[in-house]
Order: C-alpha cells, then sequence, then structure tokens
C-alpha cells in the first residue's frame, strides 16, 4: 500500500526533525567529550580535530561518489576564497570554544551560542539590507543590556561568548552566500587548516612530542575521534535542515547551547550566580521574542502562498 504525499511528508518532517536534533544535542554533548581532551593542549586537539576531519570528509566523498560536485567546486574561484575565509574562521572559531572547555568556562560558550542567532540577524541588516521588526529590535536590545550587564560584572568583554557567536554568525552568513554543498564545502574547509595543523604537529613532535605518540590508547582514540564528533553532527544537520520548516529550525538550535549550559551547570559545578543567571534570563526573553516573530512570520508567508495557490 502506497503512502500518501501527506503522509510521505509528514514521515519526511519526521525524520528531519529526529536528524537536526540529533545533531545539535550531539553539538551540545560534545563539550563532555572534549573535556576528555584538557590534558591536550587546545592547538593540539584543533590540528588532530583538521587532520581527522580532511580524512573522514574525503572518505564520505568518494563513498558517495560526489567527486564531480568536489571538482566542479573546486574550479570555481569566488567560491574556493571564501571556503578560505569560512575555513579560517571555522578553525578559530573551534580553537576558541577547546579553549573555554579546557578553562572551566563553558557557560560563556553557551552564552556565545544563545547570542548568535541576534548577531546574524545584525549581519543581515549590514550585509544584505535587511529590516529589523521590533521584536528583533527589542530581541537585540535585550541580548545587549544582558551582555553588558555579564561583562560589568567580570570586569571585562565576555570575549569567549562574542567571539564565538561573532566567529559563528560571519562564518554562516558566508556559507549562506557562497554556493558550496555542505559535504563538499566542509572537505574544502579543512583542507585550508591541514597545512597548518601537519606543521604544528610536525613542530610538536621535535619539542617534547605529541600526545597521539606518547599518549594513552584513551586519548589518541579520542583524538582520532575528533574527525566523526565534527564531520558527524554537520551531516545530520545538513540532513534534516533539507525537511522542515525554517521557523522549525530555527527553534530547534537552541537545543545545542541549552545541553552545553545544563552540562556546564549541573555536570560539571560552574559557578552560576544572580547576575550571570540575570543575563541569561533576559537573552532567554529577547530569543523568546525573536522566535515568536521568526514563527508568526513565516506562518503568514505559508498562508498568502497557500491563497496565492488557490487563485
Amino acid at each position: 500500500m502506497q503512502k500518501s504525499a501527506s503522509e510521505t511528508a509528514s514521515a519526511e518532517a519526521a525524520l528531519g526533525v529526529a536528524s537536526a536534533g540529533l545533531g545539535y544535542l550531539l553539538w551540545g554533548l560534545s563539550v563532555i567529550f572534549y573535556k576528555q581532551l584538557m590534558d591536550v593542549p587546545p592547538f593540539e586537539v584543533l590540528a588532530h580535530r583538521s587532520v581527522w576531519s580532511v580524512v573522514l570528509t574525503l572518505a564520505m566523498i568518494f563513498l558517495l561518489a560526489r567527486h564531480a560536485e568536489l571538482i566542479a567546486m573546486l574550479r570555481d574561484r569566488r567560491t574556493m576564497l571564501t571556503l578560505v575565509g569560512t575555513g579560517l574562521l571555522i578553525g578559530s572559531n573551534w580553537f576558541v570554544f577547546i579553549y573555554s572547555i579546557n578553562e572551566a568556562r563553558i557557560v560563556e560558550t553557551s552564552l556565545g551560542y544563545y547570542i548568535n542567532p541576534l548577531v546574524s540577524v545584525l549581519l543581515g541588516v549590514a550585509f544584505l539590507g535587511e529590516r529589523l521588526s521590533r521584536g528583533q529590535i527589542l530581541a537585540v536590545a535585550l541580548a545587549a543590556i544582558g551582555v553588558a550587564i555579564f561583562a560589568f560584572d567580570l570586569g571585562q568583554l565576555p570575549w569567549i561568548s562574542l567571539y564565538l557567536a561573532g566567529s559563528f554568525a560571519a562564518y554562516g552568513y558566508l556559507r549562506k552566500v557562497s554556493r558550496a554543498t555542505p559535504l563538499e564545502g566542509l572537505f574544502v574547509e579543512v583542507l585550508v587548516l591541514l597545512p597548518f595543523a601537519l606543521g604544528y604537529l610536525w613542530w610538536l613532535s621535535g619539542h617534547g612530542g605529541t600526545s597521539f605518540g606518547n599518549g594513552s590508547r584513551f586519548t589518541w582514540t579520542l583524538l582520532v575521534l575528533t574527525g566523526p564528533m565534527t564531520a558527524v553532527p554537520l551531516f545530520l544537520f545538513a540532513f534534516g535542515a533539507q525537511r522542515i520548516r525554517l521557523a522549525t529550525l530555527g527553534l530547534m538550535q537552541y537545543l545545542a547551547p541549552t545541553t552545553q549550559f545544563l552540562v556546564a551547570v549541573l555536570l560539571y559545578g560552574e559557578p552560576l550566580g544572580t547576575v550571570q543567571a540575570m543575563t541569561f534570563g533576559l537573552i532567554w526573553v529577547g530569543l523568546g521574542i525573536f522566535s515568536f516573530g521568526t514563527w508568526r512570520r513565516e506562518r503568514e508567508l505559508r498562508r498568502t502562498a497557500a491563497l496565492a495557490n488557490r487563485g
């Protein structure tokens, strides 16, 4: 018995939600994974993450027979220049992420990924000529007040949060305007990082040795697994994003920083004082207003499209 079109669409949407949700959950839980590598210097973890991501993504390209797509992308000079920039951006983002875990500052990491959507909105205004609604202005203002309170309490700008938010928003913007496909684009990005990674590991081998060579079997197994921990969530996200509405995807993106926040406070006992709670409260309210506005706008667009199709 064949499924109807609506049943097929519903099944695809459910599969998309499960896939994207699992990808975001893995991103959130990855702090536990990288916490096991605290004895390895952050630069070395980043180097291995780059090396094994190249190996895995190249294997996936061959396995999925994506050679033609990769070659076509390699011949596109503009796309390649964009990917060089996104490669350096995502590499620096990964380093700060790993560094924050080593320094027991996961709460600041989650704060960065919470405000990332709002930074993306500001980039849209600055570079795409988009206009902010009243709700978006209020959401950005509340987030800015929250960050200002957090900075005042710290006595300095929360650079980890701001850099993670800014670098990932810039990365998302550049990937949005490029013609790079997810798998092949990721391969080129980590390929950009590969010379730096191999150069650093070569230098390290002559100055005391690497953790891969001198560490335990547990350590080098985790270092190899940095490749799948990088690529698999991205594949799940890309698979899910093609099957669910943008509003649904937008709401689900908060699963990763929420998981990071809970892991930091409940599992690792990072402090959450009154000022920090106030900061997160303001940002959560802002994100609630922002998400509701996005959902309502998409509902109106769908209703308009449905009316046009009837006509």
